[in-house]
């Protein structure tokens, strides 16, 4: 049976948009995941490879491929090559794999929270809270967020998250 040549074109071309459609289905960034939970894109750096994601569990990885690091107004913070964490609706938790020094002793960052505009940040008893707007860029491994020649947002103007620490329980 043959089509008049009217009809094939349609036919073929709701066929290859239906298949490509189907194909072409580009799972979401890291980045796009925490916004899919309500957190802002700055809490992980640029240099991210890879990731999983169980979102029955909530449990993730993120693959850095090297260790990252980074000084922000006089604070380091230092990122592990592999993440992990259980990620929900505003709230990461058993969180491995990132670091912040206080004074002169390492601690891991164990969890943050969001609550509305406020993100609060938990290094076991004692916690810091942040706006929300102060992570909305990414930063970079070696030059946190001051980085020369870097689409990057100078932060100079801007009150540093990390200068505002108030470590209390």
């Amino acid at each position: 049976m043959t089509f008049p040549p009217t009809i094939i074109p349609p036919f073929t071309i709701f066929f290859l948009l239906f298949t490509h459609a189907a194909v072409a289905q580009i799972p979401p960034t890291a980045y796009e995941i925490l916004q899919e939970y309500d957190f802002p894109v700055g809490l992980l750096p640029t240099n991210i490879t890879s990731y999983t994601l169980n979102r029955d569990t909530g449990v993730f990885h993120v693959n850095l491929g090297n260790k990252c690091t980074f000084a922000n107004d006089g604070y380091e913070v230092k990122y592990e090559p592999m993440i992990s964490g259980v990620i929900k609706k505003d709230k990461l938790s058993q969180l491995r794999g990132v670091s912040v020094k206080l004074l002169f002793f390492w601690t891991d960052i164990v969890k943050a929270t969001r609550d509305k505009g406020e993100l609060s940040i938990s290094v076991g008893l004692l916690s810091a809270g942040f706006d929300v707007d102060m992570f909305e860029e990414s930063p970079e491994c070696g030059c946190g967020f001051h980085c020369v020649g870097s689409e990057t947002k100078s932060r100079e103007d801007m009150d540093q998250p990390w200068e505002l620490l108030d470590w209390s329980m």
